[in-house]
């Protein structure tokens, strides 16, 4: 068979050398990227970081994401921008959250709040949203110096001043979450806040696709490692956080498991590994070589989560499939499709790491098989 190509892949990193913020650009040798890099302002190589250096401007910026657009992957690593809360798609971790650098007249988030994260070992993602969200909220009353003077009023106002912005209820209820994990974690203040009222909770139902179109997607995608990412979102019913955490030694192809380590809620479970699968990733492992996540980046770190939903849209569009499919999408088909081939509840809530078959019920509602069997009364005779 002939080996397949690696996909192009640019990583971009941030980079302060002497208070003068850079961006570091780091690509496997190739024409095409050297000559893309030639077009852009400045560029030189720095030996002590082995990167090739610009100078980080929006412009700079830009030109980076126009001139690769459609030619190679863009990989985000530890960057940002200017913007004061949100370290744009970086992975910073909450140390490096506490060092960045923040706009004039803007403030942080305390120091106990950094080390309650830390000490009691929140994922990085929730401690990314807890910071961004309390940091909204203290820079909206920046004038109150001391925060123990803000009460349930003032949150209160705070709450409706983001209806009438028009953001989500999961917008609002994360800002709640922030600011109560402040009073009542940090400062140890609890159930201080009984007149804040969080949005009704939409009862909406999970999005699947067909079998069919799961296996046009897989059937269609040219690129080993693409198509190894997809079936096993769908054949394990992965999260994609906890695919990109997969490391070779998770695979137990004797027992044809996959062991999750410290899924959300930091559960730690094992799900089914797919026979014709196993097949592709051994393919897969002997094309790529990854030493020790099953999926890395060019750097051998993890592989890019903004990768993995580009890998389903275009997967997707190849299989004609009309409506936008998301990663999660493929969890939820796998649950619906094992409920409709007659699994038992008990063992997809084990298979998924729903604490509660609650959750798990969810899929009875859109599970077709028991509703195939109803005649449809505009085909009665």
């Amino acid at each position: 068979m002939k080996p397949i190509l690696r996909e192009r892949q640019i990583t971009l990193k941030h980079i302060l050398i002497d208070s003068q913020r850079m961006i570091g650009i780091k690509f496997y040798p190739d024409k095409v990227l050297d000559a893309l890099i030639k077009t852009l302002d400045n560029p030189c190589w720095s030996e002590q970081y082995g990167l090739i250096l610009i100078k980080n401007t929006p412009k700079n910026l830009q030109d980076i994401f126009e001139q690769f657009k459609g030619i190679a992957w863009i990989n985000v690593q530890h960057f940002f921008t200017n913007r004061p809360v949100f370290a744009g798609n970086s992975l910073l971790s909450v140390d490096e959250y506490r060092k960045r650098p923040t706009k004039a007249g803007l403030r942080q988030c305390p120091e106990a709040f950094y080390q309650k994260l830390e000490i009691r070992k929140y994922s990085l993602n929730t401690a990314r949203v807890y910071i961004g969200m309390f940091e909204r909220f203290i820079n909206h009353y920046r004038t109150v110096e001391n925060l123990l003077e803000l009460g349930e009023q003032e949150i209160i106002n705070y709450l409706q001043s983001l209806v009438l912005e028009g953001k989500s209820d999961s917008y609002i209820n994360q800002s709640i979450n922030a600011i109560k994990f402040y009073y009542e974690v940090v400062l140890e203040m609890p159930n201080r806040f009984y007149r804040v009222e969080r949005p009704f909770k939409k009862e909406s139902l999970p999005k699947v696709i067909s079998k069919e179109s799961v296996l046009r997607m897989i059937a269609l995608c040219p690129n080993i490692k693409h198509r190894c990412i997809i079936a096993l979102l769908y054949s394990s019913g992965l999260r994609r956080a906890e695919l990109l955490n997969l490391k070779i030694s998770d695979i137990d192809s004797e027992r044809m498991t996959i062991r999750v380590s410290q899924g959300k809620g930091k559960k730690d479970r094992v799900s089914l590994l797919s026979k014709r699968l196993l097949e592709d990733l051994r393919q897969y492992y002997r094309i790529w070589k990854p030493v020790t996540y099953l999926f890395e980046g060019p750097d051998g770190g993890q592989y890019s989560a903004t990768s993995v939903v580009k890998i389903i849209g275009r997967a997707a569009k190849r299989a004609k499939i009309s409506q936008r499919v998301t990663p999660h999408m493929l969890r939820h088909s796998f649950a619906t499709h094992l409920l409709e081939a007659g699994t038992d509840l008990r063992y997809i809530q084990a298979l998924l790491g729903h604490s509660s078959t609650r959750t798990t019920e969810v899929y009875t509602h859109i599970a077709v098989n028991g509703l195939s069997r109803i005649q449809n009364p505009l085909d009665l005779d």
